[in-house]
């Protein structure tokens, strides 16, 4: 095997850290040779993850979250960002300025419009200059290279809609004008944080919309579902909350200019012909999030409906992986020509 990269995780105490923690420990690609943490620095990792203390060392301690000192570090050529937006555009301009390759799991660098990013997110855009740098990426539908030096994974829901839509809207196979999309979404999706609205009482057994006219991710899905079609659309995106640790579930109701879904299997089989994680199921089988969990893979299944006139296409990604980390590994996989499953199920 050729030299294998050097990489570090910053904030890698969260769910989407942990993960990549675990990809990245038993990755036969990549040494794992920094982790980054405020609340832990100076812990050993494995005394907050136990179930990884045989992969990593007694030695190997969180060390604090520091752009600066991180940027210095020579023994690390790709840093994952696992941070909140608005505090990975620190971290991306001191990595990319020090030549660096950052795969950053945040919301900073995913849209192209600063008066879109202000809108949703409700305050100034962190690092404008920066925008256009960021290569937002679907690892199944945007090519990346070795050349990338800033990548902005996409989000969870949007992973799960666009998987689905994308190859439909580039065709022009369906009404862009009337997309209405239910997603429902595991706790995880939340973060990792202590709130009485996340505990296990309040939530098991409970199902509920929210974030509805305007979820933040709701600017992300419109400005690529645009992109694909060709021109400017709003889209109906109406999340829910379930009593599922982890997975999305996703339902799409897009109004439909071929009858059946003859086009639309044979539009996906061409588009993702050889892609390993996206699953396409017969229609009239629905994706499940029980049999997506800890994988990276999609599943998505389209019907026809002829008394509306409507596709109804389905989803199912585990938010953590395929939603966040594992799409990241995935896609650093690509970059350095390594084979696209390496580290992932």
């Amino acid at each position: 095997m050729e030299e294998k990269i050097r990489v570090g995780i910053t904030g890698a105490s969260g769910y989407a850290g942990i993960e990549l923690v675990k990809i990245l420990s038993r990755h036969q690609g990549v040494e794992l040779r920094c982790v980054t943490s405020r609340g832990l620095a100076g812990t050993r990792v494995s005394d907050s993850m136990p179930a990884l203390s045989h992969l990593l060392g007694e030695d190997f301690k969180y060390l604090p979250s520091d752009p600066t000192e991180q940027a210095k570090m020579e023994d690390v050529d790709v840093w994952f960002l696992a941070l909140p937006h608005g505090a990975a555009a620190e971290y991306a301009r001191a990595l990319v300025g020090a030549g660096k390759t950052v795969i950053d799991l945040s919301a900073d660098f995913r849209l192209d419009s600063l008066d879109t990013y202000k809108e949703y997110y409700k305050s100034e855009h962190p690092a404008p200059d920066m925008l256009s740098l960021g290569k937002y990426v679907v690892a199944e539908l945007v090519p990346v290279s070795r050349s990338d030096k800033l990548i902005a994974c996409a989000g969870c829901y949007p992973t799960g809609i666009q998987l689905p839509l994308v190859p439909l809207l580039e065709r022009g196979m369906v009404d862009a004008d009337h997309i209405v999309i239910d997603s429902y979404s595991g706790v995880s999706g939340a973060g990792k944080k202590s709130d009485l609205a996340y505990a296990y009482s309040e939530r098991n057994e409970s199902a509920k919309a929210y974030g509805i006219p305007k979820h933040r991710h709701l600017s992300e899905i419109e400005e690529r579902l645009n992109k694909a079609a060709g021109k400017k659309f709003p889209v109906q995106f109406n999340p829910h909350l379930a009593p599922m640790t982890r997975g999305i579930s996703t339902t799409i109701t897009v109004p439909s200019k071929v009858c059946g879904v003859e086009g639309v299997y044979k539009a996906w089989e061409e588009k993702y012909s050889g892609r390993p994680f996206v699953k396409i199921l017969e229609s009239g089988t629905f994706p499940d999030t029980l049999h997506v969990c800890g994988t990276n893979r999609c599943d998505m299944s389209a019907a026809y409906d002829p008394r509306t006139k409507n596709l109804v296409l389905t989803s199912a990604i585990d938010n953590i992986v395929k939603g966040a980390s594992g799409q990241a590994v995935q896609i650093m996989n690509l970059m350095f020509g390594l084979s696209e499953t390496e580290g992932l199920l």
